[in-house]
């Protein structure tokens, strides 16, 4: 077993772990969680020798084989399945021990070789390695290509890959499902749950844990505390230690407050309904939760945005690509305010090449992407964190969209996301991953857009910071669209899902359970074939009949959309009637004796325009449940 007893570990003169105690047994699978810089990694350098305890006493069986992700890798000219095969030490010792008997031409020698390689299972060596590759997202044709050819987030998967080939003991992840795709997150899930040693790894999400440990190590205030089942189970048991401190859920209440002010607004509008519903959810999910984040460094929210058209974004026709490559053909499909869309697909499929056309940094190769008067769009992709400036502070990015804004203000704004004192100031060059994340989100949060396009926005983000994300994400107002890897995310801030498959985009009917079994059924066609009734071809509709039935969609929507857009139209002639007709009754003057009669007609007309008002909004109201509804119908 692994104990720590009376552990200090120090970084700098301030301990990152003070007198702490922790018991591992052997076969255990434990979450180790906590905030970023608390000393998790440290922690795993001590359990793999490169530090020592500044006091107290690590144990760990020396016989133990320890696998590991690299952090860097050194050869890049190494084929990849050999660097993958490399993680097995005990195979590459059987194979050079081979290697020198054959020299040697002693048979006694070598018969011993190949005994110690048949013991090693040096046979199926690269069969075992081919297999990790696969089920991490590599292409068979790139087993032998030089680990240079790759990016870093495959280098990433390479790595893993290594430590998964080593037959451990014990098995140490630091964030392994960074740069996975929700396909190879499932099935390292179920790798792992395979796994016979044990396990201790790092991970800020939060499915990941549940599915795969018994136990977490939770780090704070310098202590190492235990909770038994997963990141959910840990979770309940600390809110419940929680709940004795009422000061703890101050934090709660104003993002309840919050949230029941939306509810409070749109529960008796018909087209709101389904949105203020989806809200009552997520605030009960928040109300049995929350306390565990009441001392999260991070509060923020999003701004009411402003009023855009509907449909926000139109899609026709439309192919995506890179050069003379179509990534995605024949689209057809349209974003409307307040949809909450989660992009579903295996890696490669085309979910960020559409994300980017969405934002308007992508242009199509045929076909038009309308966007809408008003319409005010965050994006939020991992290339952004390279476009910060190194040698600006999070301040000066600020002040950059708010030259007119006073300092403490822009302060108490990036206070919300952690960036206090010295951290507001100083360049961003130092910064982390996860930090130069968060700078990134404020940034995005602060321009109040109406339309999210979130590209897997919770890489780098500890669990505290993906829960303030899926707080606010759930009271923003706007519309939605996230690519994530992240489950937890994807189940509570989203309300339906697009499917990026074969070139093409649909809808997905279903939730990420359905969207499991789907995987399921790509990984094994023929099963979902036989699955389909007596072993008869699925039917399959071609691209032709899939276009023409979406023009006839359009056609069928199209006056509804335009009901939609005259009564939006009318409102805002209305409400700038009403704001002019507010600014002449604020004159002083206006109440004057000899200006009665100016002030009784004013008054008449603002009553006139306020019941202009209240008719639209209901026709408004009238035309986007009956938009809806269509929309739903739809196959």
């Amino acid at each position: 077993m692994i104990r720590l007893s009376s552990l200090t570990l120090r970084h700098g003169p301030e301990p990152l772990i003070e007198e702490a105690d922790a018991t591992v047994y052997p076969g255990n699978k434990v979450g180790l969680i906590g905030p970023n810089g608390c000393g998790k990694t440290s922690l795993f350098n001590l359990l793999l020798g490169r530090l020592s305890a500044d006091a107290g006493e690590v144990e760990v069986p020396d016989d133990w084989v320890i696998g590991h992700m690299a952090q860097e890798i050194g050869d890049l000219d190494r084929p990849l399945i050999e660097y993958v095969t490399d993680g097995d030490k005990a195979l590459r010792r059987a194979q050079a021990e081979v290697t020198r008997a054959e020299a040697s031409g002693d048979g006694h020698a070598i018969a011993t070789a190949h005994g110690h390689m048949e013991q090693a299972d040096g046979y199926t060596a690269r069969a075992r390695a081919a297999s990790l590759l696969a089920g991490l997202g590599f292409a068979s044709e790139t087993e032998d290509q030089p680990l240079k050819a790759f990016s870093g987030g495959w280098r990433i998967r390479a790595s893993l890959a290594q430590a998964l080939m080593c037959p451990s003991d014990l098995l140490l992840l630091d964030e392994p499902t960074n740069h996975l795709d929700m396909e190879t997150v499932v099935w390292l899930e179920e790798w792992l749950k395979r796994y016979e040693g044990t396990l201790i790894l790092i991970s800020h999400d939060r499915d990941f844990i549940d599915t795969v440990v018994d136990s977490v190590i939770h780090i704070e205030h310098r202590k190492l505390n235990t909770y038994t089942g997963g990141y959910t189970d840990f979770e309940r048991q600390r809110a419940e230690a929680l709940m004795l401190q009422q000061a703890q859920f101050e934090k709660q209440q104003r993002q309840i407050a919050h949230m029941q002010k939306f509810i409070d607004r749109f529960r008796a509008k018909a087209s709101k309904a389904k949105a203020a519903q989806s809200r009552i959810k997520a605030m009960e999910r928040m109300e049995k939760l929350a306390p565990a984040h009441a001392d999260s460094p991070f509060d923020f929210s999003f701004r009411e945005p402003p009023r855009a058209g509907n449909p926000l974004v139109s899609l026709e026709d439309v192919d995506l690509g890179y050069g003379e490559t179509v990534v995605l053909s024949d689209l057809s499909r349209s974003l409307a305010p307040g949809d909450r869309i989660g992009l579903l697909g295996l890696n490669g499929a085309g979910k960020s090449t559409l994300v980017r056309a969405l934002a308007g940094e992508l242009d199509p190769m045929a076909g038009t992407i309308q966007s809408s008067r008003g319409l005010a769009i965050g994006y939020f992709a991992q290339h952004q964190l390279e476009q910060l400036h190194p040698a600006s502070s999070p301040l000066d990015h600020l002040r950059w969209l708010a030259p007119d804004e006073p300092e403490q203000p822009l302060r108490d704004f990036l206070g919300g996301f952690a960036f206090h004192g010295d951290m507001a100031v100083n360049p961003v060059a130092p910064l982390s991953g996860g930090e130069k994340a968060r700078l990134v989100l404020a940034l995005l949060v602060w321009n109040r857009p109406n339309l999210l396009l979130l590209d897997e926005p919770t890489n780098h983000l500890d669990l505290d910071m993906r829960h303030a994300l899926t707080v606010a994400l759930q009271t923003f107002e706007g519309a939605v669209v996230i690519v994530s890897h992240d489950r937890y995310l994807l189940n509570n801030t989203v309300e339906s899902y697009w499917l990026v498959a074969d070139g093409g985009l649909s809808a997905f009917k279903g939730d990420l359970s359905d969207y499991r079994r789907w995987l399921a059924e790509q990984q094994n066609p023929r099963q979902a074939e036989r699955s389909a009734g007596d072993g008869e071809e699925p039917a399959r509709k071609s691209r032709k009949d899939i276009r023409r039935a979406e023009a006839e969609q359009r056609a069928r929507l199209k006056p509804l959309y335009d009901r939609v857009k005259k009564a939006l139209a009318g409102l805002e002639q209305v409400n700038e009637k009403l704001a002019a007709l507010e600014v002449e009754l604020a004159r002083p003057e206006l109440y004057e004796a000899e200006e009665k009669a100016r002030l009784q007609a004013l008054l008449a007309e603002q009553s006139e325009y306020r019941k202009s008002q209240q008719a639209l909004e209901d026709e408004w109201a009238e035309a986007e449940q009956a938009l809806e509804e269509a929309q739903d119908s739809c196959p």
